[in-house]
């Protein structure tokens, strides 16, 4: 299944000239979603992984249905403020602003191998702040995976100048 026909682009959103790529119309088909979830399972086959971390909001959703069928727990890295107990936090820059991510103390084992998945790599910057977040915890990075890749704005390149193991579903070319 072409999993890229189910992604809306929207123009000009959050701001002029970013064409942003909706997958909540990927989520929005069971059968395109249920596709979604064996392509990243058949992506990361035969990989030690301990835990799947996904990033505030829309990694939720790939990122809990993934841990669900791999039988692996699941750790949210939220947004800054929406976790109520003792968190490491790290700034990041966005393509289009600023931000910050947070982990729980205490959520990922130490020495675990962990997972990071979200919907989308543009510039990398809420990938990076969420490989600190599992570093400063304990925990080890198995890669990182993403419904869609936008490798002409580098996030992609960013991470494996690091040596992180990146796996996307679909690439778009441009914003």
């Amino acid at each position: 299944m072409d999993l890229k026909q189910y992604i809306r682009t929207v123009p000009n959103f959050p701001e002029n000239g970013i064409m942003f790529r909706d997958v909540t119309t990927l989520f929005n088909n069971s059968e395109a979603f249920q596709e979604m979830i064996n392509q990243f399972e058949a992506l990361w086959f035969g990989e030690k992984i301990d835990a799947i971390a996904g990033v505030d909001a829309r990694g939720f959703i790939v990122g809990g249905a993934l841990a669900y069928k791999l039988k692996l727990p699941f750790i949210a890295i939220r947004k800054k403020g929406k976790l109520p107990y003792e968190t490491f936090s790290e700034d990041y820059d966005l393509e289009y602003g600023k931000a910050t991510l947070q982990l729980h103390k205490g959520a990922v084992q130490p020495g675990a191998l962990v997972l990071v998945v979200d919907d989308l790599i543009a510039t990398g910057g809420t990938a990076v702040a969420s490989i600190n977040l599992i570093r400063a915890s304990g925990g080890v990075l198995a890669g990182c995976g993403f419904i869609i890749d936008l490798p002409e704005i580098g996030g992609t390149a960013k991470l494996e100048r690091m040596r992180v193991t990146v796996k996307s579903l679909m690439t778009f070319e441009g914003h």
